[in-house]
Parts: structure tokens; sequence; C-alpha cells
């Protein structure tokens, strides 16, 4: 071999013992030079590397549900959507005008808050508001706008150095698809009836409800039935809706929706696919749990890190862990992949999918920015929920998918300022993040300590999460807080807040 390892473990009792390929051993150095007691790497080639693209990791993403973000000027529709009111909760069926020009018209207030890549949910032709269930992958939605509105606005924000992400549904297509109709009226004769996982024939036309479907669906909705990412033609066709937007827009990313429930050959191809045409594109998929099998090089190089968001709402929105509890939460989360991996994850906190985080948090606005700050100061590249930084509310979908408040009495500006300045914290200390080493402490007083060091700097960052204040170091430069008191050497951290303190 021409590597090999093996762990060495201290108990807290100072008894040592080494782990490798056979499990655990005595500590000693014959044990230790055994041909076959350690874990073997015989040699790493080029081609298995796990490689990633270089910008992601210093990305900070936006996700915007286009619905609900913008109506563009030029937009005079107004009759057939409701009123933009971020008071009014939206049912399922609702409409209320945003579109791909109302995005690009606000593409310097994104700049303006430090964003550098946008993740926008599908922008496909589709009859529902979301989009997800699409009826034609090269057509953009005409409530959305037009291939040149997408092009205008991929064109306008490479011009502010912010990279574009597409929502890619290649788990199921539309109801309204020409495929699927065609199966609905041509039953088994259908030319496409190999497109889908049909379970037996005559169909069963089912718009609402979810009994006795005859077809494999999407979460049992029926008006989402499953492609059968199998066979070639389906593959064919996918993988020409993917290269096409790279090629015909100049795409930086491809999310992948319900990327688990498509078969592992579909996505190396897919990466084989995309890759070609443009080889920095990033490809995430949307995973809720672990997902190793999936980054191992050759399918995505990232997936939404749900886990994270987890525990970070339990500790500080929900309050249902202790500093201890939490520690063990982030340090699984850290030996879960594989360092280019952990460098790309997809961090965030709520999504078109979860309540917003004021609304877990039951309107405690310091509980969210603590969240916000443990979320962009781990490794991995953070997002942004569209309105999470003027104070959002909203339950669970569809209330969670309200439209954007743009009128400055709507907004939490004191809210919004620390997100700006915690964006551009985090752009400057990005380095340290990825390279410097990393500690976490807590106390019993349920105050929680993360600290990024190297030769030259060093950053530490005070969470309080008990029930009294506790004193800051008088020496110590504290460039970002929520929750102090007083001046000088006699800084307090008033409880429930943060604190981002700078040393050498």
């Amino acid at each position: 071999a021409r590597l090999q390892y093996l762990f060495e473990l201290t108990g807290y009792d100072g008894q040592q013992i080494l782990f490798g390929d056979v499990g655990p051993l005595d500590a000693t150095s014959n044990n230790i030079s055994q041909f076959m007691n350690g874990f073997k790497l015989p040699y790493l080639h080029e081609a298995d590397r796990c490689q990633v693209p270089s910008w992601v990791s210093e990305t900070i993403w936006y996700q915007i549900f286009p619905e609900r973000f913008a109506r563009g000027k030029k937009n005079t529709n107004k009759q057939e959507y409701r009123d933009w009111n971020p008071d009014l909760a939206p049912t399922t069926s609702d409409f209320f005008g945003g579109d791909l020009a109302g995005i690009t018209e606000h593409l310097d207030y994104l700049q303006d808050l430090g964003i550098t890549g946008l993740y926008l949910c599908p922008i496909f032709m589709a009859p529902s508001n979301h989009k997800y269930d699409t009826s034609d992958y090269y057509q953009i939605d005409p409530q959305f706008g037009t291939t040149d509105d997408l092009k205008e606005l991929i064109k306008e924000a490479h011009k502010r150095g912010i990279k574009v992400m597409l929502d890619a549904v290649f788990n199921h297509i539309g109801y309204q698809s020409k495929q699927w109709q065609d199966v609905l009226k041509n039953g088994e004769q259908s030319v496409y009836r190999d497109w889908f996982h049909i379970d037996r024939f005559p169909l069963v036309e089912v718009h609402d409800g979810k009994e006795n479907l005859h077809y494999e669906t999407f979460a049992f909705h029926g008006e989402m039935p499953k492609l059968n990412t199998s066979n070639s033609e389906v593959r064919n066709y996918l993988l020409g809706v993917a290269r096409y937007w790279i090629e015909e827009c100049d795409i930086d990313a491809w999310r992948l929706d319900v990327a688990n429930e498509i078969d592992h050959q579909f996505w190396k191809e897919f990466r084989k696919t995309v890759l070609s045409v443009k080889p920095d594109l990033f490809i995430l998929g949307e995973i809720w749990h672990s997902a190793q099998s999936w980054l191992v090089g050759d399918e995505y190089h990232s997936v939404m890190n749900y886990p994270l968001a987890n525990a970070i709402k339990t500790f500080f929105l929900k309050g249902e862990q202790t500093c201890d509890e939490f520690l063990a939460s982030l340090n699984s989360q850290r030996f879960t992949y594989r360092q280019q991996s952990r460098e790309v994850l997809f961090n965030l906190l709520d999504s078109h999918d979860t309540e917003r985080i004021l609304t877990t948090a039951n309107g405690n606005t310091d509980a969210v920015k603590s969240a916000l700050v443990a979320l962009f100061f781990q490794v991995g590249s953070p997002c942004i929920y569209y309105g999470t930084e003027v104070g959002m509310i909203g339950g669970e979908d569809p209330d969670c998918r309200r439209v954007m408040p743009w009128k400055e009495e709507q907004q939490d500006k004191e809210l919004q300022a620390f997100v700006k300045e915690m964006i551009h914290l985090r752009k400057s200390y990005q380095h340290l993040i990825l390279t410097g080493t990393f500690s976490l402490q807590s106390t019993e007083d349920q105050l929680l300590l993360m600290t990024y060091k190297d030769g030259n700097q060093s950053l530490t960052i005070y969470f309080n999460q008990g029930e009294m204040s506790v004193p800051l170091s008088g020496d110590q430069q504290v460039i970002l807080a929520n929750g102090i008191e007083g001046i000088g050497l006699k800084k307090v951290l008033q409880a429930g807040g943060v604190a981002l303190v700078e040393g050498v």
C-alpha cells in the first residue's frame, strides 16, 4: 500500500487505543506498523479526486421564489394578481405577479447587501405558482417573461459579480406536459408510456386526492407523475434540457430537485454532460438527510445542508438543546463529508419548503441574529431566503412564500443592517474560516465559543444562550455584536446575545 493510517483515540481516563481497518487495537508501535491494521489508500488517481468549482466556497447565496420577489415595472396585468401585500397569507393557488424583470430591477439591492449568488426556484412553463409541475422545460413561463428576460437577468447579474443557479425538476413532470397528456389520451399505445412508472392501464385521471393512483408520482401528488430516468429517451431529453440552458443563457449552476429519488447512473451522466459544456458549473442536490454516496466526486458537488439548519434552529430558535448537545451536532456535521464537499455545502436556515426562521423563533429577532451568525461562520456556502434580512414571517408552505416587502416601513432596517455587516465580515474572514484551526467550547452557564485561528489572526464568536449576562475581556475588539452592554473594560454580553471578537 502507498499509504495507510489509523486513528489514535484517547479516553477520559487517559487510556489510548488505535482504530483501523480491523477495528480497535492496543496502542503499540507494533500494531501501528502491521500492514493489515491500517486503513489503505493504495493510489490517488487524478480522475478519482473529488473536485469542486473554486468560486462556490466564497459565494453568498440568496434564494428567490420568483412569483413573490418583485413585479417588473412593465408588468401591468394587475387585475390578474392579488395585491402585493406581505401581510397576506397566500394560498396554494394565488398569483401575485412576480417575474424575472422584477428580479433584474433589484439586482443593485442584492449587490449592496453583499449577495454573490442567486438561486431561483423553477421558472419553466407550468400551471402552478411554484412551477415544480413543469409543462415544458424549454420555455420560460410567460408569467415570468421570456428567454430574453432570463438572458438579461443573467447578463446584469454577471456584471455585478453575481452567479445564477436554476432549479432542475427532473424527478417528475407536470400533468399538463405533452408527454403525460399523450399517455392519458393513448394509454398503452402512447409513445411516452415508458417515460413513466405506470403500474397498470387504463389510467385514472387524477387531479386531486392521493388514492388509487395507477402510476408513481412525487409525494403522492397525482399532478406530478414520476419520470423513468432509466429510460434512454428520458435521459437524453433531460440531459438535453440541462445542456440547453447552459449554452443558451450561460447559467452558472443547477439545483437538482428531489435529487435522492433519481438513480445514481443518471446523475453520473448528468455531471459529465454539464461539465463538458461548462467545467466550473456548480451541481447542487436537494437531499434532506446525510448524502455521502452522492458526494464521492462523480455526481453532485454539494447538497442542501438541512441537517445543519435543523441543529441551529433547534438550539438557537427553539431552545430545545443544551450547548453540549449542539456542539455534538456541529461536530457530527464536520465529520460527515470530505473537506472539498464541506467547503461548498449549501448552508441554509429556511426556504420555500420550511417555515421562516423569525416565525420559528416566535418573533425573537435576537435569536434570529444568533442563528444567522452561527450559519454564516460555518465552513460552507451560506444562503439567505428572500426577505429574511428584513424580518419576513411565514409558517409552513404556502405561508412561507409571501411577497417581498419593498416599502421601508414594512422592513426591519436594523436587522437588515446587521445582516449586511455580517455578510461583509464573512467575506473578510473567508480564508480564516476555510484554513484556520477550528475549536468549539461551552461552559456550564450555556456560553458557547466558536473560534478560528491561524498564525496571524483569530476570530472568536460568543453566543450567550444562558439566562445571565456574562463579562467580556476588556481588551477584546468586538467587530459585530447584538446584546452588548457597557464600554471599555466593562463590556458584558446579555442573555441571548452574540459577539464577534477579533484577536491575534
